[in-house]
């Protein structure tokens, strides 16, 4: 596993964080025991991965507290987040901030989120919550303040375009991959000037991991007219990325693309699957993929704001 250092923060962290979120949730979604979920934490720890990242909104903090509790704490950096969907109050996010750290079995966190800002709530959120946040931080209780974009609804970055005017974010979480690759001209740029730690997430998501998925989001955004279909054999739209095994699967071209993308630090993969895990984790080891390859996507996809791969 590499390690890169998170922007200001100056933590060091593998450049491949386990997710317990998305689809799976470490396996919590998928009909896994916690047992099951707890051994992905230890699995992904024993190789290497210092950077979990967990949310109150998962449901599963308390596995990873468990996964972590014969773990040395100073050994990992742990990311977690409030939930930004209902009306926020100080008390509210000292309450969640309180649970959390009794969750995680932790005094502290190490990188401590507001969740899914919506653009429209991120002024208020810095005049009411952020004050907290910083004496939460003062207290030894947050190392480092964070903020995720709701990538879902906000696909074109427009919050953390407007983050990125203050400078009160250590770290901020981004989705970028493959399909929708905007983030690399509308924040990578200054997030870099600004140091700022960034996690990517959506590397895969659905989209990535599903031929008739794939398909479908192709469909929309031939529709959308943001990618020419004279371009794609819609059959096998992403083939030519394993021609000659130069990726695996596509699965492995994708963390692989996001891995190498410059300013990114840490790309998010969850799984409840301890062979997909081994696998993902394989794919972090190898080689960007080949420089023909990283130039077609950016072609292909050059025009692409709409989607998130979900």
């Amino acid at each position: 596993m590499d390690y890169t250092i998170l922007g200001r923060t100056g933590l060091k962290v593998s450049e491949m964080g386990l997710g317990c979120g998305g689809p799976s949730r470490i396996g919590q979604r998928t009909g896994q025991s916690v047992e099951d979920s707890i051994a992905i934490v230890k699995q992904a720890i024993d190789s290497g991965i210092n950077f979990i990242d967990t949310a109150e909104s998962y449901d599963t903090e308390k596995i990873v507290g468990k996964a972590l509790l014969d773990v040395e704490r100073d050994s990992i950096v742990l990311s977690t987040k409030k939930s930004t969907w209902a009306d926020l109050t100080e008390s509210d996010v000292k309450t969640s901030l309180k649970k959390s750290l009794e969750n995680l079995n932790t005094d502290f966190i190490d990188i401590y989120h507001l969740h899914a800002v919506h653009p429209k709530l991120y002024d208020q959120f810095v005049a009411e919550i952020v004050p907290m946040l910083l004496e939460m931080k003062d207290q030894g209780k947050i190392r480092f303040i964070g903020i995720t974009e709701y990538f879902n609804k906000d696909t074109q970055h427009a919050m953390l375009q407007r983050a990125l005017e203050d400078d009160i974010w250590d770290v901020m979480m981004v989705g970028f991959n493959i399909l929708n690759q905007s983030a690399r001209d509308s924040v990578l740029p200054k997030a870099i000037q600004k140091n700022i730690g960034i996690i990517n997430m959506f590397a895969v998501r659905l989209a990535l991991s599903q031929p008739k998925k794939l398909k479908r989001v192709l469909k929309i955004l031939i529709k959308n007219k943001q990618i020419d279909p004279s371009d794609f054999n819609l059959e096998d739209p992403l083939g030519f990325l394993t021609e000659n095994n130069q990726s695996l699967d596509l699965v492995d071209a994708a963390y692989r693309f996001c891995h190498y993308e410059p300013g990114i630090n840490v790309v998010l993969s969850g799984t409840g699957n301890p062979d997909h895990l081994a696998a993902n984790f394989e794919s972090f080891s190898r080689a960007p993929l080949p420089e023909d390859n990283v130039s077609k996507l950016k072609k292909l996809f050059k025009n692409v704001d709409s989607v998130t791969g979900q």
